[in-house]
């Protein structure tokens, strides 16, 4: 049989008639559709990319132009690649002088596509890239602008509720709770604030399936909720009900799945607040939306949108801001997202425009930046406290901007109900940052072995009396426990070391002087010891400390860079 292929017969079958064309769009339009489906079926393990299209300018133009471009191409009619280009199927049958020439080409139909595609990408990827350096930019743009826009400035700090103090960090709340409660199919999951039935504030957990068998066919089995505000008698309340959607659960079974099927256009980029009312354990979802802003340059910028309110039984509520502060339920609840305060509080650097805060041209004239925590503070921004009035507020402190510097300027608070800002601004005065206050805690107490056997953790912002406290624990270094509470005044450095649930809240609620509660010497001094000389430089910290003998004489000299002062 001859292998040459001069002139064949051109026939439907071989793509030469446009019924053969009509004929491969339809079946490709099929297959388009049924991918479609496919896709809408498990349209939650696409959220994120499909989210990402609709609200971000850079994935609007690499995953959106990237998808249409891969849909055209798909669609477009045989064509063939042949001696260099691109023919229909007929074409190329005739001109192929052998089998072998032909199936290549036939391979080459695919292989144009995919190269053409390739080719493309790249190009989208470089455009989104220029594209998201100005969208970044004008995105905090606008944030900084809405948000000063409606925060109110104060004159004094809003004073914190005595009665909810922060007393227990999250690392020691995790592992004594979990030590504390026996689950074989099922473990305390991610740990979050809120509001206890008694109105205290505590760390929650919702109990998950553990494992993969279990995650496939066992039901979160309610929530457990621990008191942060006790060193002693600690209140752990386990709330017991099977979710039908909830934390942990398989793909289909979970809350997050549910979720998103009966509202996809919103992110949920918080954790869940795991809380009881009445007996009953709920969990709620913040939910952010994002707004597209076409001029100066298109851009868009979270909001939020409400929030979804999950039920035992299954029931999903998304409720609208008002609906949300509404609801009975969530009375006392934090409603506002966290991740759009994070996101609005990071951009008060580009409050007066985008070029002062550009390196080089900036003159970054009144910038700021949300304060650096030092390594060990086992803590993040915002931090979560109550007011007073049983009032939740996210507290964000800012440093001016700089390397070098790590002094207080503004305190930002976030109405955890409402959103609503208001902030002090310390207009010049000196305040120290959180990781002065940390290393003036540890060297209040020169005698604790820190780092080995101790460690400071989650300096918080307070108020007392109008002033600015952080307020700082001290525990093993395995969080097993809290042995004290320390408190350093931003504005003096006065420090309060204090062991006690009644004392913290007299002293937090401005009825105890700090000077009535000198801190205790963590050991007996030696006999042989009178009292210790502590040599401390000139911003506090003690750099030596010389015991001296019963009857030891000795002659102190205050020298210009340090000072020696008699600790007994």
């Amino acid at each position: 049989m001859s292998e040459s292929w001069d002139d064949p017969p051109i026939t439907e079958s071989t793509g030469g008639g446009g019924g053969s064309i009509a004929r491969e769009l339809a079946v490709r339009l099929v297959i388009l559709a049924v991918i479609i489906a496919g896709v809408y079926l498990v349209r939650p393990i696409f959220h994120g990319l499909i989210y990402s299209i609709l609200y971000s300018p850079t994935m609007a133009v690499l995953g959106g132009g990237g998808i249409l471009i891969a849909v055209g191409l798909f669609l477009l009619p045989p064509s063939y690649v042949h001696r260099g280009e691109a023919k229909p199927l007929g074409q190329v049958v005739r001109e192929s002088r052998s089998f072998a020439e032909l199936i290549m080409d036939l391979e080459g139909s695919a292989r144009w596509k995919v190269q053409t595609l390739s080719r493309i990408l790249p190009a989208l990827f470089v455009v989104a890239i220029v594209i998201s350096v100005p969208a970044n930019l004008f995105e905090q743009r606008t944030l900084a602008e809405g948000t000063m826009a409606d925060a109110i400035e104060v004159d004094t700090f809003p004073q914190v509720n005595p009665d909810n103090p922060r007393v227990v960090p999250r690392n020691v709340a995790d592992i004594t709770t979990r030590g504390s409660v026996s689950y074989r199919q099922w473990r305390l999951g991610t740990s979050d604030i809120a509001r206890m039935e008694s109105g205290a504030l505590g760390w929650s957990y919702p109990i998950e399936p553990d494992g993969l068998r279990n995650r496939i066919v066992e039901d979160q089995r309610g929530i457990v909720i621990t008191d942060m505000t006790r060193l002693d008698d600690r209140e752990i309340i386990a709330v017991e009900e099977d979710f039908t959607h909830g934390e942990g659960m398989f793909l289909y079974r979970s809350a997050d799945w549910h979720l998103k099927l009966t509202d996809y256009i919103a992110r949920y980029d918080d954790d869940a607040v795991e809380f009881s009312h009445e007996g009953t354990p709920y969990m709620y979802y913040p939910k952010t939306g994002h707004i597209w802003h076409l001029v100066p340059f298109p851009h868009t910028t979270p909001t939020w949108v409400g929030g979804a309110l999950v039920h035992p039984d299954g029931t999903i509520e998304h409720l609208t801001p008002a609906e949300a502060q509404a609801e009975p339920i969530l009375e006392g609840q934090r409603l506002y997202p966290l991740s759009v305060t994070v996101a609005e509080m990071r951009s008060l650097g580009f409050r007066n425009g985008i070029v002062n805060q550009l390196p080089v041209v900036g003159a970054h004239e009144d910038e700021v930046e949300v304060a650096r925590l030092p390594p060990g503070a086992d803590n993040r921004q915002p931090f979560v406290i109550d007011l007073e009035g049983e009032q939740m507020a996210y507290v964000t402190a800012h440093e001016p901007y700089g390397a070098d510097t790590r002094g207080l300027d503004e305190v930002w608070f976030t109405d955890a109900e409402t959103g609503a800002y208001t902030y002090f601004s310390s207009e010049r005065a000196t305040y120290i940052g959180p990781e002065r206050a940390m290393g003036i805690a540890r060297s209040a107490d020169s005698r604790t072995n820190w780092g080995q056997n101790f460690v400071v953790t989650e300096p918080v912002p307070v108020t007392i009396d109008g002033q600015l406290w952080w307020h700082m624990k001290v525990s093993p270094t395995d969080f097993t426990d809290v042995t004290r509470n320390v408190f350093v005044n931003a504005e003096s450095s006065d420090t309060v070391e204090i062991r006690d649930d009644t004392e913290v809240r007299r002293f937090i609620a401005g009825e105890v002087d700090f000077g009535e509660l000198a801190p205790a010497p963590e050991e007996v001094p030696d006999a042989a010891v009178a009292y210790y000389i502590l040599i401390v430089d000139g911003d506090g910290e003690v750099i030596d400390r010389i015991p001296v003998a019963p009857g030891q004489e000795t002659r102190i000299i205050e020298g210009t860079n340090a000072t020696a002062t008699a600790a007994g």
